[in-house]
């Protein structure tokens, strides 16, 4: 019976798994953008005849971890919602 209860109680607890997961890939998501950010600030100041190439890099890079916050995210409310 005391196997039982654990499972159940593993079970009722996926759901705050879920939200807690879904909120940490955001904020890890936000610090990596902002990142990405500081760092092309300072290499357009240094180098400014490059800046449509950091700037083109930046993005791509930008998009890339907001994908991968997306399936977070839905992985996260799917656990959720479940």
């Amino acid at each position: 019976m005391g196997m039982l209860n654990t499972l159940l109680q593993a079970v009722s607890s996926a759901p705050i798994g879920g939200a807690i997961g879904a909120g940490i890939a955001a904020i890890g998501a936000g610090i990596g953008i902002g990142m990405i950010g500081k760092s092309a600030c300072e290499s357009i100041a240094r180098q400014p005849e490059a800046a449509s190439d950091i700037r083109g890099s930046m993005i791509l890079t930008a998009a890339f971890i907001e994908g991968v916050c997306l399936f977070a995210v839905i992985a996260g409310l799917l656990a959720v919602l479940k």
